[in-house]
């Protein structure tokens, strides 16, 4: 039988209160904590607390704090990521960012989501889907990818759009929900 942390990486049902995750949950906090308070002159500190927070990311990622997210370690991000001011990733399921993708400030990539029948809600599982972001992008100030979105390379996701499907590469996105720029 599978934990409910094999459930939650399959992207099916799963329990979120279950010990084994409140104990990562709690763990990925502290080292939050830690990046979000490490003094901005001190890049040896920085550099050791984003890469116990992130593991997969890559050491030349740079995430202005403060930054936000669930484990950490769902989080694939390619050379010379650039997140700005409060940006939230919500990792119950990986999400990959390419190389040289950069956010604006409070941008929120977001894997969990909870079941459409309200009884089934209400009994508490909830799942993610994996997101997928390209190589250069730019996703813009509090734009908001949803579950299971991709979105490919050189894209630019307007500030303030909802990303609720996948987008094209080259392709300009604006708007809730988010849709190609007609040029």
């Amino acid at each position: 039988m599978k934990t409910e942390k094999e459930k939650m990486l399959a992207g099916e049902l799963y329990v979120a209160a279950d010990p084994e995750l409140v104990a990562e949950r709690i763990s990925a906090r502290q080292r939050i904590l830690r990046l979000n308070a490490v003094d901005p002159a001190d890049d040896a500190g920085y550099r050791a607390a984003l890469a116990a927070l992130m593991p997969n990311a890559d050491p030349t990622a740079f995430i202005q704090p403060p930054f936000f997210c669930d484990y950490g370690y769902n989080i694939h991000a390619g050379p010379g990521v650039f997140m700005n001011f409060n940006c939230v990733i919500l990792d119950v399921c990986p999400v990959y960012i390419g190389a040289g993708t950069m956010f604006g400030p409070a941008v929120q990539v977001l894997t969990a989501t909870h079941p459409i029948d309200a009884a089934e809600r209400a009994r508490g599982p909830e799942y993610a889907k994996p997101i997928r972001i390209g190589r250069d992008c730019w996703i813009g100030g509090a734009a908001v990818i949803q579950p299971g979105v991709t979105i490919g390379d050189r894209c630019i996701v307007g500030a303030g759009a909802v990303v609720t499907k996948d987008v094209p590469d080259d392709t300009i996105v604006v708007g809730n929900p988010a849709r190609p720029l007609v040029k």
